[in-house]
């Protein structure tokens, strides 16, 4: 026991250290979860998550959303746990595909910041997992359809590899300065595709996503490294795909031709998403 817990400190460390050379896991589905219901009528009621949103979300000068955490009083810690209930009395299956997509994605991120409030100390959510593990996303906090689901399960084995929308990177947050903004609108079925849309414009437009250094070195988010192929086959297209999506950098991304990837740091800030 005491040399496994030593060998998961080692881990923890050098994931603290050296968090851009963190591994995601594969995409594989559960496929219980693949069942829906193109027919269904049923509207998930998101209103609570979204008056959350609108109170504790906010804009830094920086461009990246921030939560008041310490703002949360008992009443609003109530309401984000009456959400999360509420969402685990749904049967998802039950439901058709847009609101499907919804609901995983505002149950992850609401689960997330419920994470965060119960580790009020941490300063990063790598540390806010069971003693020596790394994060808390293999932790089953949720009961679904009688079964426990963790963060992971939501992300990896429902989200991805059913839908294989690459712009989920980009609505899911991590709690994390790196991740992608933490939406001030709450996810919902008729409107989901151009939100889709819209994350994945904004976070592309930000530094912490892609950007030049002044010696002429291409810094990417580590998403880019951990998810590559949901993406593109390869680096050079990944480029080709950022060149559309920022055309003021196409010219640079073009010139840095072959071995591209020896020309690529990957980045990403795991410090808490916390208002200064």
């Amino acid at each position: 026991m005491a040399v496994k817990a030593i060998a998961r400190a080692g881990l923890l460390l050098t994931a603290l250290l050296a968090p851009h050379s963190m591994a995601a896991p594969k995409s594989e589905l559960w496929s219980f979860w693949s069942e829906h219901q193109p027919q269904s009528s049923f509207k998930v009621d998101h209103q609570i998550w979204q008056a959350l949103l609108s109170r504790y979300v906010l804009l830094s000068d920086d461009g990246i959303h921030r939560v008041a955490y310490g703002e949360f009083d008992d009443t609003a810690k109530a309401k984000l746990r009456e959400y999360l209930d509420a969402m685990s009395r749904i049967a998802p299956t039950q439901l058709d595909r847009d609101e499907q997509l919804a609901y995983w994605i505002n149950l992850y991120n609401a689960q997330t910041i419920q994470v965060v409030l119960d580790h009020p100390k941490k300063k990063s959510i790598l540390s806010m997992g069971p003693f020596f593990a790394l994060g808390p996303w293999d932790e089953p906090y949720l009961t679904i359809e009688d079964k426990p689901v963790t963060l992971n399960d939501i992300e990896h084995r429902i989200l991805r590899p059913i839908w294989q929308d690459h712009r989920l990177h980009f609505v899911l947050n991590c709690a994390s300065i790196g991740c992608p903004n933490l939406s001030q609108t709450a996810y919902d079925a008729a409107s989901i595709a151009q939100q889709l849309a819209n994350a994945q414009t904004a976070f592309l437009q930000h530094p912490r996503a892609i950007s030049f250094t002044n010696k002429g070195r291409l810094q990417l988010t580590s998403l880019f490294d951990w998810y590559l192929t949901d993406f593109a086959p390869d680096v050079s297209e990944v480029l080709a795909y950022l060149a559309v999506q920022r055309p003021d950098l196409a010219a640079d991304l073009a010139a840095m031709g072959g071995n591209a990837n020896a020309k690529i740091d990957y980045v990403y800030d795991w410090d808490l998403n916390v208002v200064d």
